[in-house]
């Protein structure tokens, strides 16, 4: 499964890797990972639809020949996770310029961010996890629900075709997921949070709904540490809005110990409400968040 998200190799290290919640949902039907219940049931539950992905062995063949309906039987103890994957692909994750002078392709906000999501996916996919995928913003964009290796192709093939533009409402983009989205599970955000309103009454409203949730904070290295200088005509990407400001050796100085104590009120706030938080730069791997980072915080297994 070629990708210009990822190489094989990439693709490889990430077919090992596991999805994990504190406390997994019951799901629809088994996954890969293991019940949290002890014992093994085999007490027959209920049906549902087959989906591409279902071990064939548990379609009630007698059901589809009087009814022509593939039905899929679930027993008591199985139980899948079901991962919500939120892309912000609003204006400011399109930077810096991809045609800059020295522009690192790598370091893109919105092409890291996507490589982040597809590596995600390709976990959750390869676990017979329930995987959907939102973006948000002007480039609002949904893929799933979706269950199993077969759908890794037209994964890829989505976040590719996903671009960034306009504006986003995280906490109203949020408080609406949660209200439509049919099962609570694991729900990632990547986001580098430029938002007026901030994202603290969409992270209650995910958490009330019984969301598991972890925040990807992503920032460039310039936005951290801004390498310009003097008399400055700044433009907001998404609103459009011009500030003039001068930038010296003490301006830069407190921006940055500003954004710091930015990102502390964040960490704080989700540590709060029981939420991952996890800053990231995109000078640093983007497959190192995955097998390092989510796996330190008991996210990845």
């Amino acid at each position: 499964m070629s990708s210009p998200l990822f190489d094989e190799k990439t693709r490889r290290k990430l077919e090992q890797l596991t999805l994990m919640a504190s406390r997994v949902r019951a799901g629809a039907i088994k996954g890969e990972r293991r019940s949290t219940k002890r014992g093994v049931s085999i007490e027959f539950a209920d049906y549902r639809d087959y989906a591409p992905g279902d071990d064939l062995r548990r379609v009630d063949w007698n059901v589809y020949a009087r009814l022509d309906r593939p039905l899929t039987k679930l027993f008591e103890d199985e139980e899948d996770l079901a991962v919500h994957l939120i892309l912000d692909a609003s204006a400011s994750m399109d930077y810096p310029p991809r045609d800059g002078e020295g522009a690192d392709p790598a370091a893109h906000k919105f092409d890291y961010a996507r490589r982040l999501i597809a590596g995600l996916g390709t976990v959750a996919l390869t676990t017979n996890d329930r995987l959907t995928i939102s973006a948000v913003g002007g480039g609002a964009a949904h893929f799933g629900p979706a269950r199993g290796r077969p759908y890794g192709a037209r994964m890829l093939q989505f976040l590719t075709g996903v671009r960034p533009g306009g504006q986003v409402d995280f906490n109203a983009a949020l408080r609406n997921y949660a209200l439509q989205a049919r099962r609570p599970g694991l729900c990632l955000i990547v986001s580098d949070l430029f938002a007026p309103a901030g994202i603290l009454d969409g992270l209650n409203a995910l958490a009330g709904r019984g969301y598991e949730v972890g925040v990807i904070h992503l920032l460039s290295p310039e936005e951290i540490e801004p390498p310009l200088s003097g008399d400055l005509r700044l433009v907001d990407s998404e609103t459009g809005e011009v500030q003039e400001v001068s930038l010296d050796g003490s301006m830069r100085e407190l921006y940055m110990r500003r954004l710091e104590a930015w990102r502390d009120e964040l960490r704080a706030d989700c540590q709060k409400r029981g939420v991952a938080f996890i800053p990231v730069t995109t000078s640093a791997p983007w497959e190192k968040v995955i097998l390092y980072d989510l796996r330190r915080l008991g996210l990845v297994k």
